[in-house]
């Protein structure tokens, strides 16, 4: 009993065991973010399989190749590329894409190591041709209704930087939706759907980035010359009014100052004449101290040879020694009455 519940035992093991391994050889899981092709010797056979869960296969005979379902990227090399205008420049560009029809995809592409390399043929034409059909500003201009901003202050300049910029049809934002509008038939050969690209940076040719550093210096000193030049004149202005003014205040001083004066001349002049003229001998000793006072500016310093006639002796030849008045004789002291 015991030997034959063993050998039991290992053939139902045995059993199971084969049971698993033919399940898994005839079925397969599908996840949510993919979708199946299977294939019979290398070509397929049915619809894909793009619902999740498990599924059934021939084993041995059927392989499943699964394919992404999810939205992917693109990520272009940059390259240089010239505009109408005759201008290289290095364009990076990256884009969205994902597999519309599993079945031609797979036929054609393969894998997306494939696709991808398509995707930087077809889409990197594509844009070199928008980009060889615009000027610059049409590529660098986000959109066309978009207003650039204008500085007031440097509208009078002849530089490019004060001038207004060129108006503009397109803008970058239409250049790429034309880039996936002329390259979406062509991808769509291959099962792929193209659902957005987009300028990710866009750099001037290293060969004129200098050149064009140095004209963005230059138009900046010509700018700032321009202030300097401004700040000089109107500091030049500033600096006449301030000296027109100082000299208008100070000749206004000077004026006043000469008034006070004369208004004070004439006062002490009517104070010395109301003082002199009141009595003959007050004007006489007026003369003469006028004379003596005049003595000093005429005679100190200089040698002059007089008339004893002169005018201006008179005083001295007028003037006699007056003597000195005699003493009064003391009153003797009267005695105390007794």
């Amino acid at each position: 009993m015991t030997r034959s519940n063993s050998l039991l035992s290992f053939g139902l093991a045995v059993i199971v065991l084969i049971s698993l391994i033919g399940f898994q050889l005839c079925t397969y899981t599908v996840n949510e973010y993919e979708q199946v092709i299977i294939t019979q010797f290398g070509k397929p056979v049915g619809q894909p399989i793009t619902t999740a869960g498990l599924h059934f296969k021939l084993p041995l005979m059927h392989t499943v190749h699964r394919i992404d379902k999810r939205i992917l990227e693109w990520d272009g090399r940059a390259n240089e590329m010239p505009t109408r205008d005759k201008l290289y420049i290095i364009v990076d560009t990256f884009g969205r894409w994902r597999i519309k029809d599993p079945s031609l995809y797979f036929i054609t592409m393969r894998d997306e190591t494939s696709a991808l390399s398509r995707l930087d043929d077809i889409l990197g034409s594509e844009v070199r041709n928008a980009l060889a059909k615009h000027d610059l500003i049409e590529i660098v201009r986000t959109d066309k209704d978009r207003k650039p901003v204008f500085d007031e202050i440097l509208a009078d300049t002849t530089t490019t930087t004060g001038t207004a910029l060129p108006a503009i049809k397109l803008g970058r934002a239409s250049l790429e939706r034309e880039v996936v509008k002329e390259a979406s038939p062509k991808l769509a050969q291959f099962g792929v759907e193209l659902l957005d690209i987009r300028f990710m940076r866009i750099n001037y040719n290293q060969r004129v980035t200098t050149k064009i550093y140095d004209r963005m210096i230059s138009e900046r000193q010509k700018i700032a010359s321009r202030f300097r030049s401004e700040g000089e004149g109107e500091a030049a202005k500033i600096l006449g009014n301030k000296e027109r003014e100082l000299r208008k205040i100070e000749s206004e001083a000077y004026r006043e100052v000469q008034k006070i004066r004369g208004e004070a001349d004439a006062k002490a002049a009517s104070i010395y004449a109301a003082a002199y003229n009141a009595t003959p001998e007050a004007a006489s000793f007026y003369q003469f101290m006028r004379t003596m006072e005049s003595y000093p500016a005429v005679l100190g310093g200089s040698t002059l040879i007089l008339s004893t006639d002169s005018e201006l002796l008179r005083f001295l030849k007028s003037s006699t020694p007056t003597k000195a008045p005699t003493p009064a004789a003391p009153t003797p002291a009267t005695p105390p009455a007794p």
